[in-house]
């Protein structure tokens, strides 16, 4: 196979959706691929915040099984006769996909294998992360999981500064109290997505906010003396043309100048 091309790290974050949910959203799919920056990229999916359940392994297949891209999954539940590392496994690939499930168990479970410091490396050599739910929030400092019933804000991997809650519109208990644990600094400012929708994030900055479901959007939360501010965002609408070739919108552009002091 051909070298990987050389690239920023680069993070896809969904709020929720994609190919685990009904009746899915093939642009978000789509999305994943165009990321990689090459033709047949090669993606492995972790299902290790559910557990590595059988649907979710066998929605995997069907999605990238029929698209331009070699597919495979990594079972940490069920890891049986391979020689090979948990790191050679992950750095051959082009793309890594975490889906959702618990967060709380999710990083546990990493934790427990190493594969918090391989997908640092993993990222920090230009393989793309791709997540929703939890297999979003985790790649942020923190996130407002439901891991354990009733929404809390648990901490993340740290790869990205801010914080994510997911599934603003889905499941809207979720946000007050990610909201509240913004205002109160047991979280720091971040963001909030629906169902539907994806930050793209370029190192550590946002450059994209993406959408497969027309009416959906994205906040960006921070406190400031102990009130909140709040900017929503205007998500692109995916299938409006090639990802990059539209000029990047007034709001994200503001964030970055605010944020990262460049437009």
């Amino acid at each position: 196979m051909s070298a990987r091309p050389a690239r920023s790290p680069t993070i896809l974050a969904m709020g929720g959706g994609g190919f685990t949910s009904t009746p899915g959203d093939p642009a978000l799919d789509e999305l994943v691929l165009e990321l990689a920056g090459r033709r047949e990229p090669r993606i492995l999916f972790l299902p290790t915040a559910s557990g590595d359940p059988n649907e979710q392994i066998a929605s995997f297949h069907m999605t990238y099984g029929n698209r331009a891209a070699l597919a495979t999954v990594l079972s940490l539940f069920r890891r049986h006769g391979d020689p090979r590392s948990l790191r050679e496994i992950v750095l051959a690939h082009d793309v890594i996909y975490v889906g959702g499930g618990s967060m709380r168990n999710l990083l546990a479970i990493w934790a427990a294998h190493g594969m918090d410091a391989i997908l640092r490396e993993a990222w920090e050599s230009g393989i793309v992360l791709a997540g929703l739910s939890a297999g979003a929030m985790c790649w942020f400092e923190g996130g407002c999981t439901k891991s354990f019933g009733p929404p809390e804000p648990n901490s993340g991997l740290g790869f990205l500064p801010g914080s994510l809650t997911v599934h603003a519109d889905g499941e809207p208990e979720r946000l007050p109290v990610f909201l509240e644990a913004v205002r109160s600094g047991e979280l720091p400012g971040g963001w909030a997505a629906d169902d539907g929708v994806g930050l793209v994030f370029e190192g550590t900055e946002l450059i994209r906010v993406v959408s497969a479901r027309p009416g959906t959007s994205a906040l960006r939360v921070d406190a400031v003396s102990g009130e909140l501010v709040r900017t929503r965002l205007q998500p692109e609408l995916l299938g409006a043309g090639p990802l990059g070739t539209r000029p990047m919108p007034d709001d994200i552009k503001e964030l970055r100048r605010t944020r990262y002091g460049r437009g």
